[in-house]
């Protein structure tokens, strides 16, 4: 007979997920807030380009076994490259892949870009100086508007990659 103060062999530990149940999110609450330090100090002269673990730490907001986790996920997914230790501890910061700056803000992506732009064209229109320019820009930002974010992000992506399609 089973003691009553302990769970019965076939019932889940309260803090256990089931196994069909989703894995909680990593990516927002702790790989990218860590992607963004080691961007910001990877890219930043300060530290020569190579930061050190001690550095990513307090750079990131969340502790030590928090950013250790992270950057092995970050590591394993081809974003950051480490230095580590003969036993596999990582040590320092090495450099990041394009996608990661990306990521981490400091390369446009074909979304933030189609913003920038819908953002730019109302704000041209609100402090046109004459109505004649603020009703040009006004079409225009309409005309984005129309366009959409997923559309606009396509031409965008042509734009930022160097190919625009030729007049036929």
């Amino acid at each position: 007979m089973t003691p009553p103060d302990r769970p019965l062999p076939d019932t889940p530990l309260p803090d256990t997920p089931l196994p069909d149940t989703p894995l909680p999110d990593t990516w927002f609450r702790r790989d990218l807030p860590v992607l963004r330090a080691v961007a910001r100090l990877v890219d930043g002269p300060d530290h020569g380009g190579n930061p050190y673990l001690g550095q990513v730490v307090p750079a990131s907001g969340l502790p030590k076994p928090d950013v250790l986790a992270a950057a092995r996920a970050l590591v394993a997914a081809g974003y950051v490259e480490v230095l580590t230790t003969y036993s596999g501890e990582i040590v320092r910061f090495t450099g990041i892949s394009p996608e990661a700056r990306r990521l981490a803000g400091l390369w446009p992506t074909p979304q933030s870009e189609w913003e920038r732009l819908v953002e730019q064209l109302t704000a041209r229109a609100a402090h046109a100086p004459t109505d004649v320019e603020r009703a040009r820009w006004r079409a225009f930002a309409d005309a984005a508007a129309a366009v959409g974010p997923d559309d606009g992000a396509l031409l965008m992506s042509a734009l930022i990659g160097g190919y625009v399609p030729r007049a036929r």
